[in-house]
């Protein structure tokens, strides 16, 4: 993590990833070795360029180029999350206690056949599917969820320009709760 850009109060600045098809759907990528899904995403070296940084590891993680895809939008601020404390690594320096991510909205350009996992120096994901717009909030372990419901609202106009799909009747009552106070706040800021 010597690397990673830490800011002063413990969050490690990220990049999040978010393809999106022609049809709408978006890519979620299994993790290797694990039951998870997740969108692709990663660090941001020091003083490296955050769009730069998303090229990176759209490279790494799905194998993809920047003449792949389309660039249509990214997160006007950055979107942080805690960690769980089961999840905070002590023993490093200095100590990463969450992430910053800003987050960009991708269209593919070019076939779904062209997607691999063996560029970066070590694979993140062993598969990928194409699901509806918001099925990732379920998908995504359960700290990240309020910040992909963020940056799915935020950036769901790029994909969606007429009307976004709504959010679905299965999704818990005390998300819409959450989430609406998130929306909220943000449109403060």
């Amino acid at each position: 993590m010597s690397n990673d850009w830490i800011d002063e109060e413990g969050y490690r600045a990220n990049v999040g990833i978010i393809v999106a098809d022609a049809a709408g759907k978006l890519l979620l990528g299994g993790r290797v070795s694990n039951k998870g899904w997740q969108f692709p995403q990663g660090g941001v070296m020091c003083g490296e360029d955050l769009q730069v940084a998303m090229y990176r590891e759209l490279r790494e993680e799905i194998g993809l180029e920047k003449d792949d895809v389309e660039l249509l939008g990214v997160t006007q601020d950055w979107i942080r999350y805690r960690l769980p404390d089961k999840y905070v690594r002590r023993n490093t320096t200095p100590v990463c206690i969450g992430q910053k991510q800003r987050w960009f909205m991708l269209r593919l350009d070019c076939p779904s056949d062209k997607l691999r996992f063996d560029l970066g120096a070590q694979a993140e994901f062993d598969r990928i599917r194409w699901v509806d717009y918001w099925r990732p909030v379920n998908e995504v372990i359960y700290f990240k969820r309020r910040v992909y419901a963020q940056a799915l609202h935020e950036l769901g106009g790029t994909v969606y320009p007429h009307e976004m799909p709504p959010r679905p009747r299965w999704w818990p009552k005390r998300w819409h709760a959450v989430f609406e106070k998130d929306i909220a706040l943000a449109r403060k800021v």
